[in-house]
């Protein structure tokens, strides 16, 4: 990528914390565990990296200790570099912000860091889609079409039941944005916005500016809807796999949908890699008398018990003739001797005594918090 359309990519960590706010209390949206081995941070930075973007900076806003410690110095992710690389940006990030009501307070918070950047081009993404995507022809779109914002979205089976946090978008025959819906009560097949936003960033200082000074915070609808007319916003379909995570069960069933093998290959895909950080775990241990079916099982894992449909994270113990099902377990959680366990969500370092039985349904899986003992 040139010197002269160099791209900053922005990641918002805490954007979206309220809509899962049992799995946030401790953490942000994108130090989330998922899929086993990774945290959804991981797919908007790895998406980027593979995309030719080598200055990130991460936007939080609270309790991002976890996300510190897993980010590290971005090494991982090949952004360990005195020239760009990664940069963690808290809130108050100037004496004269504060903790930021939306998108565009925490861009004015951070802009000393945007500016700084000799990048013409800024990419935004939040951490709440799961997906691998080609930033690129996303950005060569933006410049064919001489937009103004570029809006990331997808087709999306939607229902206003069930998803709380879509912003549904209108798109003409041109591909131009004319219509920006949040969370309307609607339901079918529509065009969701993945919160993934192309723009130049002269453009997207001036309307940081404008709309600070006018006590303006939220970038969809004081910009994308009140501007849908004034400004060329166009919309740029991204047709790969995704799952948005904007509840719990939407997050349960974003887990468990990795267990079908052709969707987890169009996440996964060999020449565009999700990179995470790693851990000195030794490789996962099956007992004599264990029995896996259909599940995902990351390293560190000691297995003396049944599992079917499950995705497991690092250093999970399933005692002997314990019975795990339909499940998502977090890191380091101990399932205790004869347990049964069935449409289960537990966080890390979850203590499940002997015996112990618990059953949800695939619709209302029972959640236990993080440090809990059972």
């Amino acid at each position: 990528m040139s010197a002269k359309n160099k791209v900053l990519g922005l990641i918002f960590a805490s954007m979206h914390d309220s809509s899962v706010i049992d799995l946030t209390k401790k953490r942000t949206m994108g130090s989330i565990p998922f899929g086993g081995r990774y945290r959804l941070i991981d797919f908007p930075l790895s998406n980027m990296v593979n995309s030719g973007i080598t200055e990130v900076g991460v936007i939080t806003k609270s309790n991002y200790g976890s996300l510190l410690d897993h980010l590290g110095s971005g090494k991982e992710w090949d952004l360990s570099s005195k020239n760009g690389g990664l940069h963690l940006l808290p809130p108050f990030s100037h004496v004269d912000s504060g903790m930021y009501r939306g998108r565009l307070e925490a861009l004015n918070g951070v802009w000393e860091f945007i500016n700084h950047s000799d990048a013409e081009y800024v990419v935004m993404s939040d951490c709440d889609i799961a997906t691998t995507i080609d930033y690129k022809a996303a950005i060569d779109f933006h410049k064919e079409t001489d937009a103004d914002i570029t809006v990331i979205y997808g087709r999306y089976a939607y229902d206003s039941n069930k998803n709380h946090t879509a912003n549904v978008l209108g798109i003409d025959e041109n591909g131009r944005v004319n219509d920006v819906m949040v969370n309307p009560q609607i339901s079918g097949e529509c065009s969701i916005s993945l919160d993934m936003f192309v723009i130049k960033k002269d453009f997207l200082k001036n309307i940081v500016i404008t709309s600070v000074s006018r006590n303006q915070y939220d970038f969809t609808k004081d910009i994308l809807q009140a501007k849908k007319d004034e400004f060329k916003i166009m919309g740029y379909e991204h047709k790969g796999y995704f799952s948005k995570i904007d509840t719990m069960n939407g997050y349960y069933e974003a887990n468990l949908e990795l267990l079908d093998t052709e969707k987890r290959n169009k996440l996964f895909i060999k020449t565009a890699p999700i990179y995470t950080k790693i851990r000195d775990n030794g490789p996962a241990k099956f007992g004599l008398e264990s029995d896996i079916k259909n599940s995902l099982i990351a390293d560190g894992c000691i297995i003396e018990g049944t599992v079917e449909n499950c995705v497991l994270c690092r250093g999970v113990k399933i005692g002997k003739d314990a019975i795990v099902k339909n499940s998502v377990i977090m890191q380091d959680t101990v399932i205790g001797n004869k347990c049964s366990i069935n449409s289960v969500i537990t966080d890390k370092n979850v203590e499940i005594g002997e015996g112990k039985v618990l059953t949800g349904s695939k619709t209302y899986p029972i959640y236990i918090g993080k440090n809990a003992k059972i």
